[in-house]
């Protein structure tokens, strides 16, 4: 995130009906399972759904710094608004949009936010997506939110039941398609045809990391929604690789688990 600098200083997603809780719980333990090995000494959370099934898994409840993927519900935000505005985006939404989601532009974010209405428009918006768990902040880096309320967020983008016209859908999709080369990284590891949106942020008061990861891939001939979210790393990279180990384990899980439904 250019200039995340500035910036800084999981309940499980609900599954589909037909499945028992039963079911869910016993593959949260399988992916706390798998996540031991990967996860020691780290604070990280994820949530993932399988579409098709409603099949889904978290690791963790708590709640995270946003940092960049909250340019997703910005955008989000603002679409609802066009919508209720019956209105296409202007010229120079367009353009923060773009700029906001391809190349984590800040200045856009920070635009666009003011245009929702701040934090109380992006929270009004939340409610309306079904988020319960995320809390906007004026420094729209640290608004807090769970791995939980990111698939919410992902549902509400790629799902067609969703507050979500088609239209707005299909463009926060094309964008998300289209991040620049270097930010293709994240959930991208855990399978192919990643459409996502990443977020790293180092934290003044302690020079650790915050990297976080949503997106949907498609894997084993699924579709699989994923959030990652995690803090405290020493190097932006470090960060990385461990939200890149942490989306694979939780859409083998997963997928594992819709195999066997």
């Amino acid at each position: 995130m250019p200039g995340a600098a500035d910036v800084s200083s999981a309940s499980s997603p609900s599954a589909a009906a037909g499945r028992s809780e039963e079911a869910g719980m016993d593959l949260d333990v399988e992916l706390a399972d798998a996540l031991a090995p990967l996860v020691e000494g780290a604070d990280v959370s994820v949530a993932v759904l399988d579409t098709e099934s409603g099949t889904d898994a978290a690791y963790g409840d708590g709640a995270y710094d946003t940092a960049s993927i909250v340019k997703v519900d910005i955008l989000a935000a603002l679409l609802l608004l066009a919508q209720d505005e019956g209105r296409e985006l202007s010229g120079a939404e367009h353009a923060y949009a773009e700029a906001m989601i391809r190349c984590s532009d800040n200045t856009s974010a920070t635009e666009l936010l003011k245009v929702v209405g701040g934090e109380e428009g992006l929270d009004a918006a939340n409610e309306r997506l079904g988020l319960t768990a995320t809390v906007a902040a004026h420094a729209w880096g640290l608004t807090r939110t769970t791995a939980a309320d990111q698939v919410l967020l992902l549902e509400a983008v790629f799902g067609a039941d969703s507050e979500l016209s088609a239209d707005s859908r299909a463009y926060l999709t094309e964008l998300m398609g289209r991040v620049q080369a270097d930010q293709r990284w994240g959930v991208s590891a855990a399978g192919t045809g990643a459409v996502l949106k990443n977020g790293w942020m180092p934290r003044t008061t302690t020079g650790l990391w915050d990297v976080n990861s949503i997106g949907r891939v498609e894997s084993g001939g699924r579709t699989v929604l994923v959030a990652v979210v995690s803090r405290g790393h020493a190097t932006k990279e470090a960060g990385i690789s461990l939200v890149e180990s942490v989306a694979r384990a939780a859409v083998g899980v997963v997928g594992a688990g819709a195999g066997t439904g």
